[in-house]
């Protein structure tokens, strides 16, 4: 992990910090932080260190995107992908579902009432592929506040964030951490200085006028957002959310398939502690290091995963092939299961158009093949699991029992 440097100079780090300002939240006077707008100034300092990182970040990013482009089924690949970075976006702030509870849900293989965490992270799925519809419609919107608004009024949509203002920018006071805002750990600008810092930020979102990496502004934007937190809920979720779809509207990557949520959930201390520096320091090298190490890594892992998920279809699509008379059915069952892990044999006649009891002795030539596994232990109302794609796509998103 890169570790952090102090800026060079004091008056650098002052003329990063901002400023505070003092306002009244709930009867009580609190110093209030109020970002100053972007670019840093003086410019981010391009070390050898931070070059290196970045050199990796864009060879990951540009392998992640060919190999994406190059597999037979992207639409397959953007919808686990931004289930998963669902799940563990909202796991950082404090959700107990797992991917296994969202697919469930979704799929409705397994009765019961949804939980409030998994309709949160299904919220996200739907903010998420609403604000990629946008940015891929011609007539649509490009990546900006009131794009950002959409996309708030269906993250919180429905679950327990529903009666925090959706769609809306706040319109009082906020804080992090504590109790109330006299022991809060940060303090957001108030309404009117969040206004400014709101147009600044767009402003900068589309300035061309200075050639910054997208990589790096993509981690000056999320961190710039992150201070200004302009929600009243939900405000890390789209913060993280807008890197990914940045990156799309850029052309870095062609599909959201940079989870970068993992890396922030396993390095949680230090992603907070990086944001303060910031703050307090004008630390923008230590937390751009940090960033751009991040984005190596994801990108790095979703192409070894990607990898492995074609491996995996392709071994089993020829073990099928081997099965004689079933083959034919055994391969719908098989091509449906990988947009659908969990399935029952309800779902399973709707979707392929198989009689029930073809289904039936579809699925247990599918698991005496060891290709899916019985998860309810029932003789009726089977549900079935396709077991190893989900053990590729479930890495990092696992809650320990102790939590659950």
């Amino acid at each position: 992990m890169p570790k952090r440097r102090e800026p060079d100079t004091l008056s650098q780090a002052n003329s990063r910090i901002g400023r505070y300002v003092t306002t009244v939240a709930f009867d009580e006077t609190v110093r209030a932080y109020v970002p100053p707008a972007l670019p840093p100034e003086p410019p981010l300092a391009l070390s050898s260190p931070l070059l290196k990182l970045l050199s990796e970040a864009d060879r990951a990013i540009g392998r992640l995107d060919g190999v994406a482009m190059l597999l037979p089924d992207k639409a397959l690949f953007l919808y686990m992908y931004v289930r998963k970075e669902a799940v563990l976006s909202s796991q950082i702030e404090g959700t107990q579902s797992t991917l296994d509870d969202l697919l469930q849900f979704e799929n409705a293989a397994l009765a019961g009432k949804p939980l409030d965490d998994v309709a949160e992270v299904s919220n996200y799925v739907d903010a998420m592929m609403y604000g990629l519809g946008v940015l891929r419609d011609p007539d649509g919107l490009p990546l900006c506040l009131r794009l950002l608004r959409e996309m708030h009024a269906r993250l919180l949509q429905k679950g327990r964030g529903q009666g925090k203002n959706p769609g809306e920018f706040r319109r009082s006071q906020n804080w992090l951490g504590g109790t109330r805002p006299g022991n809060a750990h940060f303090v957001p600008p108030p309404v009117a200085e969040m206004k400014r810092c709101l147009s600044d930020l767009e402003r900068f979102l589309h300035d061309e006028s200075s050639f910054i990496p997208p990589l790096i502004k993509a981690g000056f934007l999320h961190v710039q957002f992150e201070s200004i937190h302009p929600f009243l809920d939900g405000n890390g979720r789209l913060g993280r959310l807008m890197i990914a779809l940045f990156l799309v509207e850029q052309k870095i990557l062609h599909e959201p398939l940079l989870y970068i949520s993992l890396y922030l959930k396993t390095h949680r201390e230090q992603y907070y502690q990086l944001l303060q520096g910031v703050r307090q320091r004008g630390d923008w090298e230590a937390w751009t290091e940090f960033f751009l190490a991040g984005v190596a890594e994801t990108a790095n892992n979703a192409y070894e995963s990607a990898m492995r998920i074609v491996a995996l279809f392709q071994a089993d699509r020829e073990r099928i092939a081997d099965c004689g008379e079933q083959t034919n059915s055994m391969l719908r069952v098989h091509e449906l299961l990988q947009t659908h892990p969990f399935l029952n044999a309800g779902q399973t006649q709707k979707q392929t158009g198989l009689s029930a009891p073809t289904v039936n002795k579809t699925f247990d030539a599918l698991e005496r093949l060891g290709v899916v596994k019985e998860i309810t232990g029932k003789q009726r109302g089977r549900v079935f699991a396709y077991a190893e794609f989900l053990k590729i796509l479930e890495s990092g998103t696992e809650v320990q029992p102790s939590a659950r």
